[in-house]
């Protein structure tokens, strides 16, 4: 169905004919507040230049509990008021009630006016972090809209999220996703998959080379080793307990160090003879980062992608880092190009997240789950009834 444009311009909204005026949703009242689920919240309306999806599956983002993606884009912390920002304080301007959920694959229902391309009913979409950019500042103008400077809005602390039936996406920044994908499996890639493959290929490998995936057993730690091995690295995953090393293994890793037997920096310079050519942490806690960089050989590159809460500080020394020549960078999220690279790979059947999907009213189980470090992989929750 093609909803035609309003005389009124591009503020006017159209309702939906074939919805219904409210919707099943997940939602926090307050932060820190417990999950409710109702049937009554409003389904939105489509606006000028806008789609409307129908929400099929969606990841559910955790934090520093064995994965650690970046904290500040987690549902779990911004749900409980702990998601920290640039500065380390906690963000709780945010939008109430909160709607979480931004690993999302969505079946598009409506198109509005002013949606570029041959984006039809139909088609399948991502709902990811990064909800609306600005398209003019000097980050977006170069193809890192991630980093927009100009309006940037996002599915956690601005927009509802993917936690409901029915969600409006922006034409101009959306994610077409292929037909022959496994909506299933494809929606973490579109938030901690992309985040990991953003920051094992900003540490420039070459094949046969070594490199370190801290928190590797986790959603993002756990894509980062395939990404890693797609480009030919031979991989140290480091996590903690035995449950975890038959996991890494089979994903590819050359070894698995746990960091509660032994000091995961003697192993990997064990392991490495002069340390390894790259380290990835995936994880969001100060113990993870305290000492990464001194896994690092001569010239290596620390990739940073989880942001543990407060302020902590890297305890690797300045001459360290200065006579060895290591390069420190920080990955949030990526570009559209980069996005639909990594749903590439999962595509081809090259990178394959390891999931559980489970009922959407399990979310609150989900929750305790990843508070407590119980999960390994990513779990997803099944929205719609059915997926088409």
């Amino acid at each position: 169905m093609t909803v035609p444009a309003s005389t009124t311009g591009p503020t006017a909204v159209s309702p939906v004919p074939e919805l219904t005026a409210t919707q099943r949703a997940a939602l926090v009242r307050a932060q820190n507040g417990p999950v409710e689920f109702v049937t009554d919240y409003p389904t939105p309306k489509l606006g000028y230049g806008e789609v409307i999806a129908k929400v099929l599956y969606t990841g559910v983002c955790q934090s520093e509990h064995g994965d650690a993606h970046a904290v500040f884009l987690a549902d779990l912390h911004t749900k409980n008021g702990t998601a920290a920002g640039a500065d380390g304080k906690n963000i709780t301007n945010i939008k109430l009630p909160h709607i979480g959920g931004h690993e999302g694959v969505g079946r598009v229902v409506a198109v509005a006016d002013g949606v570029k391309g041959n984006v039809k009913p139909g088609d399948l979409v991502g709902i990811r972090f990064i909800s609306r950019i600005c398209r003019r500042c000097e980050f977006c103008l170069a193809g890192q809209e991630q980093h927009c400077t100009g309006g940037m809005t996002n599915h956690l602390h601005h927009e509802d999220g993917a936690f409901q039936e029915y969600i409006a996406l922006d034409g101009d920044n959306l994610i077409v996703l292929p037909d022959d994908i496994d909506p299933q499996t494809i929606g973490p890639v579109l938030c901690c998959g992309i985040t990991a493959y953003k920051c094992v290929k900003s540490c420039q490998i070459n094949p046969g080379e070594w490199m370190v995936i801290i928190g590797a057993a986790g959603g993002m730690g756990h894509l980062a080793v395939q990404y890693a091995r797609v480009m030919g690295a031979r991989v140290i995953a480091v996590d903690g307990g035995d449950a975890k090393r038959d996991f890494c293994l089979g994903l590819g890793a050359s070894h698995y160090v746990d960091f509660t037997k032994v000091n995961p920096v003697a192993e990997v310079l064990r392991l490495t003879g002069a340390g390894a050519h790259s380290v990835v942490c995936t994880a969001g806690s100060p113990r993870a980062y305290a000492h990464a960089a001194d896994m690092l050989r001569i010239g290596g590159i620390l990739s940073c992608g989880g942001i543990p809460p407060g302020t902590p500080h890297l305890e690797t020394s300045i001459g360290a880092i200065v006579i060895k020549g290591l390069r420190i960078v920080g990955c949030l999220v990526g570009s559209l190009k980069e996005t639909m690279e990594a749903v590439e790979l999962t595509r081809l059947g090259m990178v394959k997240p390891s999931i559980v999907v489970k009922p959407f009213e399990d979310l609150p189980k989900i929750y305790d789950a990843l508070e407590h470090d119980g999960v390994m992989g990513r779990v997803v929750v099944k929205i719609a009834k059915d997926e088409q």
